[in-house]
């Protein structure tokens, strides 16, 4: 989990961005806000409910996912298939950021490139057309060690 210090963005908590949306915040809505942006994973719907009603037990499941359609649809947090069968959640960055999945272990890798960013929008020209937003998700698994790397250690 990550200090409640630490703000997103426009230096404003999740929270904050609700009511700042006009959201009415209800003590479960702040509950479900908190967990979300404490997160240093990307917690499915079950993961989030589980630690949820660890703070608040009265919250339901049904009043999880209603919350998170309504954070999704003011662009508060974005959901994700990592093609494991689970939606995962994310606050939206304060910069953008791409994917890269260990398969096996499920490790989630945030990573930016300024090389990857720089080709997309060459391809995109080339292709006739302005890039105005993208996802990239890497799909991977874990180099095998080589013969070789385990003699010369």
């Amino acid at each position: 989990m990550i200090d409640e210090d630490i703000v997103k963005n426009n230096n404003q908590t999740l929270e904050q961005q609700c009511a700042s949306s006009g959201m009415r915040m209800t003590d479960q809505r702040r509950v479900i806000a908190r967990v979300i942006e404490k997160a240093l994973d990307y917690p499915d719907i079950e993961e989030l409910y589980k630690r949820a009603i660890k703070i608040d037990a009265k919250i339901s499941l049904s009043t999880l996912y209603r919350t998170i359609n309504l954070f999704e649809e003011a662009g508060l947090i974005e959901k994700h298939d990592f093609k494991d069968g689970r939606a995962r959640i994310e606050p939206i960055p304060d910069e953008h950021h791409d994917h890269l999945i260990d398969i096996r272990s499920g490790k989630i890798i945030e990573f930016y490139s300024e090389e990857i960013e720089a080709i997309q929008q060459v391809i995109a020209k080339k292709l006739g057309y302005e890039l105005v937003d993208h996802r990239l998700d890497l799909y991977c698994v874990p180099l095998k060690k080589h013969k070789s790397d385990k003699s010369s250690k």
